[in-house]
């Protein structure tokens, strides 16, 4: 999976107007409502609020996040298993939780990346979590999920729906998860399990969305390979119902008995061995 301008152009469209349709969906929303078991609708905007600000920093070199100061090391030392830890850090010391007042520092902060953003490589690597290297589009396709995912919280808890468009949600792997494993994801996937030898390799697609893509495990190391045409996993997958099962809003047996992810391939056992590697906080 390569990055084209249509990718670039899809990923900067996507941006506002995924948070114009949050914004609108948080008009009159309570805030104390309970989003998440740990966050409530005003701790959910705030979140966002804190990741948008980081973006810009990161973009921009500059020092714009509101906790920098605090948690700079700290998010240089975070694997996919400390997140939630550096996030108490952060939502600690950001304690803003008026509706109104995030929803324009969310407002300014994106429209302060697209604009840092208008001129630049897409390809161009920034320094992320864990000491990962991130292209700018990658980073634009995460703040898309984040976005897409934390609305779908919120408007659960408000019980409205939520229309999240299946080729943004293909750009997480296809951009996100892609492009960190291309330049190099650092210590955000360290683990102190044993490591298992070997080769596992697995071919994602989004049906009807995005074409395949392959990830090896290979003595512990996730890389990205040429299309493989036996993987020993196949994972077909509704972009949407992917990301929500990735990030512990949908369970696995939900995803695979409504056939929203499939899983063939000559050794399908394999899935969970690579995923316990390649994981996402949940």
């Amino acid at each position: 999976m390569s990055t084209t301008s249509e990718h670039w152009q899809r990923v900067r469209t996507s941006v506002p107007e995924v948070l114009h349709r949050l914004l609108t969906l948080l008009d009159g929303a309570p805030p104390d409502r309970a989003a998440t078991a740990d966050w409530s609708v005003a701790d959910t905007v705030a979140h966002l609020a804190t990741i948008a600000a980081t973006d810009v920093a990161l973009v921009r070199g500059g020092s714009e996040d509101p906790s920098a100061s605090v948690v700079a090391d700290l998010r240089l030392r975070t694997t996919v298993d400390t997140v939630a830890a550096m996030n108490d850090v952060v939502m600690a010391r950001f304690t803003e939780r008026r509706l109104p007042v995030l929803a324009d520092r969310l407002r300014a902060d994106i429209a302060a990346l697209l604009a840092a953003t208008a001129d630049e490589d897409p390809l161009r690597e920034i320094t992320w979590l864990g000491g990962a290297n991130l292209p700018v589009v990658g980073l634009l396709a995460h703040l898309v999920n984040e976005l897409n995912i934390h609305a779908w919280d919120i408007a659960r808890a408000l019980g409205r729906p939520w229309y999240t468009d299946p080729g943004d949600a293909a750009l997480f792997v296809d951009q996100f998860l892609v492009g960190v494993t291309r330049c190099g994801y650092g210590r955000l996937l360290d683990h102190d399990r044993p490591v298992r030898p070997g080769r596992i390799s697995v071919t994602f697609r989004a049906a009807g969305v995005s074409p395949p893509v392959t990830f090896a495990l290979i003595d512990g190391l996730v890389v990205l390979e040429p299309h493989d045409p036996r993987p020993d996993v196949r994972v077909s997958y509704d972009p949407v119902t992917f990301n929500l099962m990735l990030f512990g809003r949908v369970s696995r047996m939900r995803a695979a008995l409504t056939g929203k992810v499939r899983v063939a391939g000559r050794r399908p056992w394999l899935l969970p061995t690579f995923m316990a590697t390649m994981r996402l906080p949940s």
